[in-house]
C-alpha cells in the first residue's frame, strides 16, 4: 500500500536533485577524506597497519552494516525525516572524530558518521525513484552517481590542502558546513511522504543483516593479523551464522526487509554484484594509492589528494554518456566497458606505479579507474531500482548504497589485508637476509613491520640508521601494494565473468524491465 503517486519528475526537479546530491556529497566526502590523512594519523598515535585499515574501513563499516535496516524504516516510517535526522547526526561525529584522542575514538566516531550516512544516504536514490520515473529518472541516477563519486574522488583535494597547514583532525571538519547546508535545504524542499509503504518493517531481519555485515568485514581486516587468528575465524563464523539467519528470516517473514524474490531477478541481483565490485575498486584504488604516493613517492599530501583529480573528471563526463549507452545498448555492455577500463586502470598500477614512477603513470591509473566507474555506476543503479516496486525503493536504494559501501568496505579491507600481509612478510625477509639480522631485537622488528608509519617513526628514533629503515619499509611496502592490486585484478576480473554470463542481453532486459515497470505501475 502507498500513500501517492509519482510522476515523470516532480515540481521543483532541480532543488530537489540538487539537494539529494548534495546530502550525497556529504556522505560521499566523509568516505574518503580520512584515506589522505592515514600517514599522519599513523605517525600520530603510532598505529599498526592493521588499525589504519580499519580507521579507513570504519565509516563504510558503519554505513554498510546500517544501510538496508535504515532504508527499510525510510520506507515506511518517512524518508525525509530519515534525510534529515542523518545530517543532523553526521555533524557531531565529524567533530568527534577531528578531536578524537585515540586510535579507537576515531574508529568508533567514523563508525558513527557511518550510521548516520546511512540514515540519509539510502534516502536520496529512494527519493529520485520516487519521484522520477522513465528516462528522466535514468538521468537523475546518472547525475547523482556521477557527482557522488566525483565528490568521493574530490575528497582526498581537500583533506590534503588542510594537512598542509592544519592537524590531521581537521580533514574531519570538511564536511560540517555541507552538513548544515543539507540538513537546511532538505527540510525545506524535499517532499515528505511519497510512494512510502505501510507495511511493517522486519526488525528482526535489519538486526541480523547488520551482525552480518559488520562481522564479515571486522573478519576480513583481522584475518592478517599475528596473533588475531582465533578473533578472526570468531568474526567469520558470526558472518555465516548471520548469514544464513538472514536468509531464514527474509524466507519467513511475511513482510521481508530484503525481498528474495525480486532478489533473485538477474536485472537486481547481478547489478549488486556489479556495482560492489566497481565501486570496491574505485574506493580500493584511492585507498592503496593514497598511501603509496605519499610513502613510496614522497608526494605532499595536497599533491597525493590531488593526483585523483582525472578520476573525479573523467567520471563527470563519462556519467551522462553511460546514461544514453544504457538506452541504446543495454546495462550489460554498458557494465562491461565500465569493467574493461577499471581493468586497465588497475593494470597500470599494477605494472608501473613504482618508486620512479611519475605523474603521469598516476594520472592515467586514476583516469582510467574513473572511466570505468563512470560507465558503470548508472546501469548498476539504474538496473536495481527498474527491478523493484516504488514501494520497496528503500530496498533498492538500499541495496545500491550498499554496492557503493559494502563494495568499498569490502575491497579496502581485502586489499588492505593483502598490504598487510605483503609488507610484513617482505620486510621479515629482508631483515631475516640482512648480515645484521642478530642485532635486531624482536622489539625493533615488531615495530618495523606494525605499519610504514612506524617505520617512520623508528627511523627517526634512529636517524644513523634512518636511510637503510626507510627504504627497507618503501621497498616493503611495494611488495605489498603489488599484491594488493593484483588481488583486485582478479577480482574485478570476477565480476566481468558474472556480469557477462549472467545479466540479459539487451532485448531481454527491455522486456523484463517492461514487465517489472507494469507490475509496479511506473
Amino acid at each position: 500500500m502507498t500513500r501517492t503517486a509519482s510522476t515523470q519528475a516532480p515540481a521543483r526537479a532541480t532543488l530537489i536533485l540538487a539537494t539529494l546530491i548534495l546530502v550525497a556529497a556529504v556522505a560521499n566526502l566523509n568516505l574518503s577524506v580520512a584515506n589522505v590523512a592515514l600517514p599522519d594519523i599513523g605517525r600520530a598515535f603510532d598505529a599498526s597497519q592493521t588499525q589504519l585499515n580499519l580507521v579507513a574501513v570504519a565509516y563504510s563499516l558503519g554505513l554498510a552494516a546500517s544501510v538496508l535496516y535504515l532504508g527499510a524504516l525510510g520506507d515506511r516510517y518517512g524518508r525525509k525525516q530519515m534525510l534529515v535526522l542523518g545530517m543532523a547526526l553526521s555533524l557531531p561525529a565529524s567533530a568527534i572524530a577531528g578531536f578524537a584522542g585515540s586510535v579507537e575514538i576515531l574508529f568508533l566516531a567514523r563508525v558513527l558518521g557511518g550510521i548516520s550516512a546511512g540514515l540519509a544516504f539510502p534516502t536520496t536514490l529512494a527519493i529520485i525513484t520516487a519521484l522520477w520515473s522513465g528516462p528522466p529518472r535514468t538521468k537523475a541516477i546518472a547525475l547523482w552517481s556521477a557527482l557522488g563519486g566525483a565528490i568521493s574522488s574530490l575528497g582526498p583535494i581537500v583533506s590534503g590542502a588542510l594537512l598542509e597547514h592544519f592537524h590531521w583532525g581537521s580533514v574531519f571538519f570538511v564536511t560540517l558546513p555541507l552538513a548544515g547546508l543539507a540538513l537546511v535545504c532538505a527540510a525545506v524542499w524535499v517532499p515528505a511522504h511519497v510512494n512510502e509503504t505501510t507495511d511493517p518493517v522486519d526488525n528482526l531481519g535489519g538486526v541480523i543483516s547488520v551482525v552480518f555485515i559488520a562481522a564479515l568485514i571486522l573478519a576480513i581486516n583481522f584475518a592478517p593479523v599475528d596473533g588475531a587468528g582465533a578473533t578472526a575465524i570468531g568474526l567469520g563464523v558470526i558472518a555465516l551464522a548471520a548469514g544464513a539467519a538472514f536468509f531464514l528470516q527474509q524466507r519467513r517473514a511475511a513482510h521481508p526487509l530484503f525481498d528474495l524474490h525480486v532478489a533473485a531477478r538477474p536485472t537486481f541481483w547481478v547489478a549488486a554484484v556489479g556495482g560492489v565490485i566497481v565501486f570496491g575498486a574505485l574506493m580500493g584504488a584511492m585507498f592503496i594509492g593514497q598511501q603509496f604516493l605519499q610513502n613510496v613517492l614522497g608526494y605532499s599530501t595536497l599533491a597525493a589528494g590531488s593526483a585523483i583529480i582525472p578520476a573525479a573528471v573523467a567520471m563527470v563526463i563519462v556519467a551522462p554518456r553511460s546514461a544514453k549507452l544504457v538506452e541504446s545498448r543495454g546495462a550489460r555492455f554498458t557494465l562491461l566497458l565500465g569493467y574493461l577500463f577499471v581493468v586497465l586502470g588497475l593494470l597500470v598500477a599494477l605494472l608501473l606505479w613504482n618508486e620512479n614512477a611519475h605523474y603521469l603513470e598516476v594520472g592515467v591509473a586514476y583516469a582510467f579507474v574513473g572511466i570505468g566507474v563512470g560507465f558503470a555506476g548508472t546501469p548498476a543503479s539504474r538496473s536495481l531500482t527498474g527491478s523493484v516496486p516504488v514501494s520497496r525503493a528503500g530496498m533498492a536504494s538500499g541495496t545500491s548504497d550498499l554496492q557503493r559501501d559494502l563494495g568499498g568496505a569490502i575491497m579496502q579491507s581485502i586489499l588492505g589485508a593483502v598490504l598487510t600481509a605483503g609488507y610484513a612478510k617482505s620486510l621479515s625477509s629482508a631483515i631475516a637476509a640482512s648480515p645484521d639480522a642478530s642485532q635486531v631485537t624482536p622489539e625493533t622488528q615488531a615495530a618495523l613491520t606494525k605499519s610504514y608509519s612506524s617505520a617512520e617513526v623508528l627511523a627517526e628514533r634512529y636517524p644513523q640508521y634512518a636511510d637503510q629503515i626507510i627504504a627497507a619499509a618503501r621497498n616493503a611496502f611495494l611488495d605489498g601494494d603489488t599484491k594488493a592490486y593484483l588481488a583486485a585484478i582478479l577480482v574485478v576480473g570476477a565480476g566481468a565473468v558474472v556480469v557477462f554470463f549472467f545479466y540479459p542481453h539487451r532485448e531481454e532486459e527491455k522486456r523484463l524491465m517492461a514487465e517489472y515497470a507494469e507490475q509496479r505501475g511506473t
